[in-house]
């Protein structure tokens, strides 16, 4: 097939499933169009079968903002009948569903090759284009139009599809497909542990991680306060992989707390998949997770997480077996349990194996990746 995908390029889950997405489907053979403002950040731009589109939006003094989602809906159209793509699938719903939504219907009025075309569009929804964005009446009737006008919808957890349901009054099917995770590329590999273990901490330490965009929503505060009671009681040091709006206020908090030689703040990393490996435990403290897919990805690489017990993170992370599950801000618990289980090496060690086994037998690329594809398939029969 021939797919275009849209996405937000930047440090974030929804643009980091769509571009491990498109890099699954390249490997299998169907040539992917990325369609977005920037190059996504996980992209090297030497993948075989993958393409990328730029969206530049013209500056005029008229426009106080950029109508970039205009600026999206063209380039869409553009792409679609150029390289005579097969659908558009496109990941958060603002402003990405109605950019298609407006693509699709251009085509179908007229092509730049002067015939007529349908082009079906995807729109997957991640979780706080829905959750948070979507319910500001600003925006309610518009995600709700263009969830209902999309060709097929795709949730990322049950919980985010009932979710969309409730708050939208969506009656139309939304397809449970969840976040995946390339198993053979997050995986623990013993000799590049110990060749890069010591760079973050000695043998005697335990090493934690985070690993987010910094936004409030992550609570990367309360990891700070977790690891300072961590500290407090063993040796430890913690990695925090990521960047945004919060980093300032980590950076004071562990500061007051003393700890900030301990702490590594790596900032954004392409290597993701090598630096996991290197932790104990991670600590995802969310406000709100749809799905949880940093957790995901420790767990592949035999790190299981404590978590907030919250949205679709039940679904991936079974309490007490391959992890830890707390209510919000429960500093002081996730602390006791974290101290508990790093002291207790055959504990730490038969979770880390479950952890793998989890996202082995459930979340792997290899079994979610044909899921999408057999959707595409049936979107494709509908419109014949």
């Amino acid at each position: 097939m021939k797919i275009g995908i849209t996405c937000y390029p930047t440090y974030g889950g929804s643009g980091v499933v769509a571009t491990e997405l498109g890099i699954e489907l390249a490997s299998r053979g169907h040539q992917i169009h990325f369609i977005t403002s920037s190059q996504p950040f996980r992209l090297t731009g030497r993948e075989a079968n993958i393409h990328f589109h730029e969206v530049s939006v013209a500056t005029y003094p008229l426009f106080e903002y950029p109508p970039y989602d205009l600026a999206l809906a063209t380039r869409m159209a553009e792409v679609a009948d150029f390289y005579s793509l097969d659908l558009l699938h496109v990941h958060y719903a603002i402003p990405h569903s109605v950019s298609a939504l407006l693509a699709s219907q251009m085509l179908e009025t007229h092509s730049l090759l002067a015939r007529r075309r349908r082009l079906p569009f995807i729109t997957t929804l991640h979780g706080t284009d829905i959750t948070l964005i979507g319910l500001d009446p600003s925006y309610l009737p518009i995600t709700r139009f263009a969830i209902e006008r999309s060709h097929g919808v795709t949730a990322i957890s049950q919980h985010l599809a009932e979710r969309t349901r409730e708050a939208f009054g969506v009656t139309g099917e939304i397809e449970v497909i969840r976040n995946f995770v390339n198993c053979d590329l997050y995986v623990r590999k013993p000799e590049l542990v110990a060749q890069m273990r010591p760079q973050f901490a000695t043998p005697d330490e335990a090493l934690l991680v985070h690993l987010s965009n910094f936004r409030p929503v992550k609570r990367v505060t309360d990891v700070i306060e977790v690891f300072a009671r961590v500290a407090r009681a063993l040796p430890a040091r913690l990695m925090l992989i990521g960047d945004g709006p919060d980093r300032s206020a980590a950076e004071h908090l562990a500061l007051r707390h003393n700890v900030q030689d301990r702490i590594h703040f790596l900032g954004k990393q392409d290597n993701v998949n090598e630096l996991l490996p290197l932790a104990d435990l991670m600590i995802m403290p969310s406000q709100m997770e749809s799905f949880g897919l940093a957790a995901l990805e420790a767990m592949a690489s035999s790190v299981p997480a404590i978590a907030t017990r919250v949205g679709g993170v039940p679904e991936l992370i079974d309490d007490q077996i391959n992890g830890l599950l707390f209510p919000i801000g429960d500093v002081e618990a996730m602390a006791t349990a974290a101290i508990a289980i790093l002291n207790d090496r055959p504990r730490l060690e038969a979770m880390a194996l479950s952890a793998r086994r989890t996202a082995q037998d459930r979340f792997c690329a290899s079994s979610i990746i044909p899921l999408y594809e057999d959707y595409y398939s049936r979107v494709l029969d509908r419109m014949d």
